[in-house]
């Protein structure tokens, strides 16, 4: 039923404590005065209408943090905050912290000018006039970093001469200089604004209006023609991720969803795809194999499973089995043909996540399990530290994590057997999920390269994430597949640590030659195609 409305004021409700002060006790008090004024102040800025639900959230809510030290302290657990350390094993210490500048290092994209001293060369005496001896290079020169502030997309006007004979009436126009270029838009320019919108979120219009206010303008219709014609010659590169991805021995997949205003209800279906099926994802695939990070995006009414099937039809026959790293929901799991097989895991931080969310309600249990599951994770970090090939970090696994996963199941299976917990509660669907998974949720005592959840993808698709909370939508399907096209080419690019920019240029620049050896031109070895091809014009 509906409840009946009624009107009272603060000042009502302090009058109504304070005749109840005595009888409450003084911390009884304390906590309903509070509750009180908070309740004033959201009124407040309900008829203000200056309240979100953002700032409403921020208000009632603790911070959002996964941290066991913390999610415990805010179930009023105080915990020593301790990271366990395997026996025999030693974390390596972390390094004490900086100034908090940059070194000159860190700026891999800076342009660098050698500045030769000016009175001084090698081999001149020293100036000092007293030792006698020689001047000679230092290894290591010294160096001094200067920022300017640039548009995002830069323009430079030549102005032309024009000379004209008073008699014939002849104009002759001085030549442009080289640097000028052909086009009007170079590759840079194609690169930067497919980085600022597929790359960093930036809008269009967002873009248009920053470039009108520094006084170089860029419509958004000059934008979207520019990297409409860089994706065509950037695709071959696209084409070849996806077929270097279907070989990875380890591939994790998800989706989130995504809107297409050409896609939603009304418009027509895809081709492919059931037309009761209404709504529109963005899938993402991280494929992990010997030295690269494959990073992929597919947008459509398709799911992250139908998305990976596809990508697995062009594996190679004769490979091993890869390992499938997802959540449990049915619809991250493809359909592959029966020759194709695939061997699952399950990821161990969603499962940990139930527990998180019910730690206020069941404290000392949920400890239990954050706890138990933050010393496994424990030993995969000392794992990784060391460098373990999959082999050496499987018997890690089954050696410490091993006791650790099996006393966690048999208490597990407790809570049930000895009635301790209500299936149907927060804590019992916590418990029903992890033990209903277990057996794929524990892949990585059992299957060497074995990862322990998915995180990997969860942070792959905050790109389309962010997409979407500036740019809320693609308009057509054709403009979701280049954003696909140009989110797969950057991420991939920040998976194996290469230059994003630096890459979309130098595919503009050997267009031809990606098309005749794409698998040359990938972000792992792209640098170094290039030093062997620069090396042979030299040797010519």
């Amino acid at each position: 039923m509906k409840p009946e409305r009624l009107d009272v004021t603060s000042e009502e409700l302090e009058g109504l404590l304070e005749g109840v002060r005595a009888p409450l006790g003084e911390v009884s008090y304390q906590k309903l005065q509070a509750a009180i004024h908070t309740l004033s102040y959201i009124t407040e800025l309900l008829e203000t209408r200056e309240a979100t639900l953002e700032k409403l959230r921020r208000l009632l809510c603790h911070s959002s943090t996964e941290k066991t030290g913390k999610v415990l302290k805010q179930a009023g657990i105080e915990t020593d905050g301790k990271k366990h350390t395997p026996p025999g094993e030693h974390t390596p210490k972390r390094r004490a912290a900086g100034h908090g500048r940059n070194s000159a290092a860190a700026y891999r994209g800076a342009r660098k000018v050698e500045v030769p001293h000016g009175s001084l060369k090698t081999g001149d005496p020293c100036p000092d006039g007293q030792c006698g001896g020689k001047v000679y290079p230092q290894r290591e020169p010294g160096v001094l970093v200067r920022i300017k502030g640039q548009a995002p997309i830069a323009a430079t006007v030549y102005e032309l001469e024009k000379l004209r004979c008073n008699l014939c009436g002849d104009v002759f126009t001085a030549a442009a200089p080289a640097e000028a270029g052909e086009e009007k838009y170079d590759e840079t320019a194609a690169s930067m604004i497919a980085l600022l919108r597929y790359g960093s979120g930036f809008p269009w219009y967002r873009l248009e209006g920053l470039q009108e206010n520094l006084g170089i303008p860029l419509p958004v219709a000059t934008q979207c023609e520019i990297v409409k014609e860089t994706a065509a010659q950037v695709q071959p590169a696209g084409d070849e991720l996806i077929r270097q991805a279907a070989q990875g021995g380890v591939v994790h997949n998800d989706d989130t969803s995504m809107r297409v205003l050409s896609l939603d209800r009304g418009a027509a279906s895809d081709v492919d795809i059931a037309a009761e099926r209404t709504g529109v994802f963005t899938s993402g695939i991280v494929s992990i194999g010997e030295g690269y990070r494959i990073g992929l995006y597919f947008t459509g009414r398709k799911h992250a499973g139908e998305n990976l099937a596809d990508v697995l039809k062009q594996r190679a026959a004769g490979l091993d089995a890869p390992i499938q790293m997802c959540d449990a929901l049915s619809r991250n799991l493809p359909k592959l043909p029966e020759k194709l097989e695939i061997i699952i895991g399950h990821c161990l931080a969603h499962a940990r996540r139930h527990f998180v969310e019910v730690t206020s309600n069941f404290p000392q249990e949920c400890r239990f399990v954050l706890e138990s599951l933050g010393e496994v994770y424990g030993y995969d970090e000392v794992a990784r530290v060391q460098g373990m090939p999959p082999e050496q970090r499987l018997r890690f696994h089954q050696e410490h994590s091993r006791p650790v996963m099996e006393r966690l199941h048999a208490w597990l299976n407790a809570q049930f057997d000895e009635r301790k917990v209500e299936p149907n509660s927060g804590l019992g669907t916590a418990i029903s999920y992890l033990r209903k998974h277990w057996d794929r949720l524990t892949l990585f005592l059992r299957q060497a390269g074995a990862p322990l959840d998915n995180n990997i993808c969860e942070r792959a698709l905050k790109k389309s994430i962010l997409h979407r909370k500036n740019s809320l939508f693609y308009k057509t399907r054709n403009g979701a597949r280049i954003g696909d096209l140009f989110m797969s080419l950057i991420h991939t690019c920040e998976l194996n640590g290469a230059d994003p920019f630096d890459y979309l240029n130098q595919l503009q620049r050997h267009a031809e030659e990606l098309k005749q050896a794409p698998s040359e031109w990938m972000p792992w070895n792209y640098r170094a195609t290039l030093a062997r091809t620069g090396a042979l014009l030299d040797a010519a």
